[in-house]
């Protein structure tokens, strides 16, 4: 199957287009391990739903 690009919904990396994730997602990570808060506030379409699967699927 190839890729394209997704505008509604989540984006799974094997299917959908999109950016490199990798760095935000050792960040938060680093956050939710030292137990802080932190929020995600963004307007449509910039990868908030993803990150976040991002964050629950993979240990980083």
């Amino acid at each position: 199957m190839a890729k394209k690009f997704n505008v509604t919904g989540l984006c799974v990396p094997e299917k959908h287009y999109m950016a490199d994730l990798s760095k935000r997602v050792r960040e938060i990570r680093k956050m939710i391990d030292a137990g802080d808060y932190f929020t995600i506030n963004r307007g449509r379409q910039y990868g908030k739903t993803t990150t976040l699967a991002a964050i629950a699927k993979k240990n980083f």
